[in-house]
């Protein structure tokens, strides 16, 4: 499955790259002004909207793996909608565009998606009281969620010319990605995933159970802390960066599980590849169905993941 994840990455950054507005270009053909589209333009929105993925597949597979559910995704714990709060409150305090290309402005969007994760993040584990109580833990982060996220619908609403800005974020766009994105999502792509890794072996054992987990020398609860905030890292980095996509973080484990039945340490990375190949796809996808128009891509992965998950429903009826 590595192989084939692989080459369909490779594959779908080749289409990325060639198809635009106006469909399928030749992508040595033409002038110079050609030329720097491609390769100022789709090229790194197209590596930047496979690294978003990657970070959203793997932040769903740590989820499903810590809170031993395969419907857990990237956005619990309210750390997408916290996220969205800090996007909306730095366009808010300093007048920052998501479409900025330059490096202080890409850091600073991800530097508030995420603060505003983990904001989010702490919020719920205190209205949790820590990280021992899964139940608890996943009732507050819907709380938090859908707090934090009146919170950045009302300062749309007190400042209405950030409203056009924010409603690409809420949307979902990978419109906004340049070279400076690619480059900060590859690094915290690295970080996140050589983190994870090295919890790997906790996150079996916490799938045999905590007491299981406990019994085998897991310290439970600083394990639960690092990867909670790594999740936050992740989730926060990708939303900052191309907004509120659906299921990728959802779907991308799934995937992976219905082809393979790896441990932890080879279904993060292959989550990781899973979840770069479908945002990349959904990306491809809405540029060339409505061409010259494009579809918002979280409305289609929402769209498409939704279908997903009704099939299985009617696959596997309860």
């Amino acid at each position: 499955m590595f192989v084939t994840l692989v080459v369909a990455s490779v594959l779908l950054l080749a289409l990325g790259t060639a198809i635009g507005s106006t469909g399928w270009e030749n992508l040595w053909a033409g002038g110079g002004t050609t030329q720097a589209i491609l390769w100022e333009i789709r090229l790194p929105r197209s590596l930047g909207a496979w690294l978003a993925g990657a970070l959203l597949g793997l932040a769903g597979a740590v989820a499903q793996g810590l809170f031993r559910n395969p419907l857990a995704d990237p956005y619990l714990l309210g750390s997408a909608t916290g996220a969205a709060l800090g996007v909306a409150l730095l366009l808010v305090l300093f007048g920052a565009s998501p479409a900025a290309a330059g490096w202080a402005a890409r850091v600073g969007l991800t530097g508030a998606g995420f603060v505003g994760a983990v904001a989010a993040v702490m919020v719920t584990l205190a209205l949790a009281k820590g990280v021992q109580h899964t139940l608890r833990l996943l009732l507050a982060g819907v709380i938090v969620g859908m707090v934090f996220g009146a919170f950045a619908a009302l300062v749309m609403f007190w400042v209405p010319d950030i409203m056009r800005a924010m409603q690409a974020f809420l949307l979902g766009t990978t419109g906004y990605l340049g070279w400076s994105s690619v480059a900060l999502l590859g690094v915290l792509f690295v970080v996140s995933l050589g983190a994870v890794v090295v919890f790997s072996r906790a996150l079996d054992a916490l799938s045999l159970g905590e007491t299981t987990a406990a019994s085998l020398g897991i310290a439970l609860g600083p394990v639960r802390f690092v990867l909670i905030a790594v999740m936050a890292l992740a989730t926060g980095a990708a939303v900052a960066q191309v907004g509120l996509i659906a299921f990728i973080g959802l779907i991308a484990p799934h995937l992976v599980r219905a082809a393979v039945k790896p441990t932890h340490r080879w279904l993060l990375p292959l989550a990781a590849l899973a979840g770069g190949v479908l945002l990349l796809a959904a990306d491809v996808l809405a540029r060339w169905v409505l061409a010259p128009q494009e579809l918002p891509v979280g409305v289609l992965t929402a769209v498409l993941g939704g279908g997903y998950l009704l099939w299985l429903m009617h696959r596997r009826p309860a």
